[in-house]
């Protein structure tokens, strides 16, 4: 990361009763990025969003936004605006009321928020949108206007609490590839809480995987699927399986697509016999969960690239398996 980071957190930490939801939390994020959060339930992602909007209070610790010390600062005094997860729109306004609904309370003039609210609607495409009501727009179209709300007050942060999650599989697909354009073009910094790898994978020029209130690693989705720190890490996105090193005081994670199927033993670095136990027909590619002669059961994935694959593979049947030396992982732990 190159010049002053955006947000800075250090020492962040957040209590519940007896539950820490956010364990001394580290964290530098550079401008312009669009900055993923990603964890399951309760792993504290969006107690940490929260706390980056003002509407959390850390128990310890500090954050930096833009260089300005947020301790005591209200979330409407910040330069940060938030899209919610509901969207939250008001369903008797039109879109551009619903755009401009934070300006007029702040008591922008009039041709001023009908200036900024045409620029915002413009940016996400609903420009002849403006008159309709939030029931007559699709699930998509009402995600775009909750984001041009929040971009017509110019914040300098835009967080997004699971921006995709109302959306169906397909319309989601769509809506990734628009919100990374939205945010290229604007140069803005997202950050963005979500439980879904492959949203935060396809969508993120960096990510934070969280657990039980900590970071267990930050880099580029690159990076975090090829070269995992932990055991966590490497279980929580994707699919690894997980393999002892010969003195059983550490780990190797090797990804099933880095595994071959063959009929006879393959000149590859490592070659272990086996019997395919299951197979699952995900339509671009197959699972195998192979077990080996010691008992071991593997998770092997291959692309189903032709229409009638070469080899057939059935259940039951005797394959090895064979991968290069560089294929796995090694873990801290």
């Amino acid at each position: 990361m190159t010049g002053q980071p955006i947000v800075s957190v250090s020492g962040l930490t957040k209590r519940f009763g007896d539950v820490v939801a956010v364990d001394g939390v580290d964290l530098d994020i550079a401008r312009g990025e669009l900055f993923a959060l990603l964890g399951g339930s309760g792993c504290g992602k969006t107690t940490l969003l929260r706390m980056l909007a003002g509407f959390a209070t850390p128990d310890a610790g500090r954050i930096l936004i833009d260089g300005q010390d947020m301790t005591g600062v209200p979330p409407h005094r910040r330069p940060v605006n938030m899209m919610f997860q509901s969207y939250a729109l008001f369903p008797h306004m039109d879109v551009a009321a619903n755009v401009g609904y934070g300006l007029r309370r702040e008591g922008v003039a009039k041709p001023e928020i009908a200036r900024r609210v045409a620029e915002a609607l413009e940016q996400v495409r609903l420009a002849e949108q403006s008159r309709r009501r939030p029931d007559q727009l699709s699930g998509g179209q009402r995600q775009r206007v909750a984001l041009a709300r929040a971009l017509v007050k110019r914040p300098k942060l835009l967080l997004l609490d699971e921006p995709l999650a109302a959306l169906d599989r397909k319309l989601r697909e769509g809506t990734r590839f628009e919100l990374v354009r939205l945010q290229e073009e604007l140069g803005l910094t997202f950050v963005m809480v979500t439980h879904d790898q492959e949203e935060a994978m396809s969508m993120a020029t960096r990510m934070a995987v969280m657990d039980r209130g900590r970071i267990e690693q930050v880099g580029d989705p690159h990076t975090i699927y090829e070269h995992p720190r932990t055991r966590f890490v490497a279980d929580f996105i994707g699919i690894a399986n997980i393999l002892p090193v010969e003195d059983r005081r550490a780990w190797l994670a090797l990804r099933p697509e880095k595994i071959g199927l063959y009929a006879e033993r393959p000149a590859t670095d490592r070659a272990e016999p086996g019997r395919v136990v299951d197979i699952a027909y995900e339509g671009d590619r197959s699972l195998y969960r192979v077990a080996l002669d010691g008992g071991r059961v593997l998770m092997v994935s291959t692309a189903n690239v032709a229409r009638h694959p070469r080899e057939p593979w059935p259940r039951g049947g005797a394959v090895w398996l064979g991968w290069s030396e560089d294929a796995a992982q090694r873990l801290e732990e």
